[in-house]
């Protein structure tokens, strides 16, 4: 059991993901309490958390008795050296997405966690999102029959490549696996692993160097799920276009977490994730009406996983899902160099579960 019943936090990383997404919503779950950050910006965590210890090396972190679980919300191709060397020292761990750079990466991070016998997660937090919550809904009810196109895009405006590690070249860089983990992780929840995947990727901006654009086909049979991101997108597109054999679901507008964290709202406040844009459903006679979406909250992942942690189970995001969505990730970064339709790796006992 876990000291005054408290799962204490060790979070590793105080950039955007640590300091905008992690930290408050650990804050704000009950059940947790953030003990230490490992950051080589120390100066702004004291800011934010004063009197909290800030370590600079993540292995002192690991190393601290008084830490349960690590957040690893450190740059990309730190993920499995960190998963790893946090598991053996016996630490549960969260992995920031994607959760590893590729499938090798995520089968090796999940067996040193049966080893250690410890939980490993991914963050995939767009589980809660409201947008996703609404269509997950309305696609389980049967609210317009069997599903026959579905269509998920996280466009953005930002015409200007930035001087960071995620649109620089190297590893772990490029869109893909910045938001290709959240559109794969929605659609395996509604449909499962597809047939095959087809993708096409490009660098559109002027000084890209890694890719900005993406278009993946997901093939279900006579299903087909479309995921898509850009940064040239101004407005005037959607977040879901879903068909069936009965109607159609529209959602315009992404959630608003995101925003609200960024504003700086504790999560779990008046209005927090409340989705003004309804869904517009249209039906087999024609007729256009509005369907409200439930309220999105990113704290489920942590409340899910503490009570994993207390209670045993694989927590919110199990390992199979984190290495299902490697598979369909890594498929598609092969499909984009090879022109073709590549089947994700995924085998006998794999496959199965």
């Amino acid at each position: 059991m876990f000291e005054d019943d408290k799962i204490r936090v060790g979070l590793v990383g105080y950039g955007y993901a640590g300091r905008a997404f992690h930290a408050p919503l650990i804050s704000a779950t009950d059940g947790y309490r953030l003990t230490a950050i490992a950051s080589r910006e120390p100066a702004k965590v004291r800011a934010d958390l004063p009197g909290l210890p800030v370590e600079a090396d993540p292995v002192a972190l690991f190393n601290r008795d008084d830490i349960d679980l690590v957040v690893l919300a450190s740059p990309n191709e730190t993920h499995r050296p960190l998963a790893e060397a946090a598991l053996a020292r016996g630490k549960h761990v969260v992995v920031d997405k994607p959760f590893t750079l590729d499938l090798a990466d995520a089968r090796s991070v999940i067996a040193a966690a049966r080893r250690a016998d410890r939980i490993v997660s991914v963050f995939q937090n767009r589980r809660w999102d409201s947008d996703f919550l609404g269509i997950r809904k309305a696609v389980e009810d049967g609210l317009i029959g069997e599903i026959f196109h579905f269509e998920s895009h996280i466009d953005r405006f930002r015409p200007d490549v930035r001087s960071r590690w995620r649109e620089q070249a190297g590893p772990g860089a490029g869109l893909w696996l910045d938001l290709g983990p959240h559109l794969v992780d929605q659609v395996l929840c509604l449909f499962g692993m597809p047939q095959n995947v087809q993708a096409n990727f490009a660098a559109q901006r002027n000084g890209a160097v890694v890719e900005d654009w993406v278009h993946v086909v997901l093939d279900y049979g006579k299903r087909r799920a479309i995921l898509h991101a850009g940064m040239l997108a101004a407005g005037g597109g959607h977040r879901f276009v879903v068909h069936g054999d009965r109607g159609t679901l529209v959602k315009r507008l992404a959630d608003i977490q995101e925003d609200q964290l960024r504003a700086g709202m504790r999560p779990g406040s008046d209005g927090w994730g409340k989705d003004p844009d309804d869904m517009l459903h249209f039906d087999q006679a024609g007729v256009t009406r509005e369907v409200p979406v439930p309220a999105g909250d990113h704290r489920r992942f942590y409340a899910e996983l503490r009570d994993a942690l207390r209670g045993g189970g694989g927590g919110p995001v199990p390992p199979r899902d984190a290495l299902a969505v490697m598979a369909v990730i890594e498929a598609a970064a092969r499909s984009s160099q090879s022109g073709e339709a590549v089947v994700p790796d995924i085998v006998g006992p794999e496959k199965a579960a």
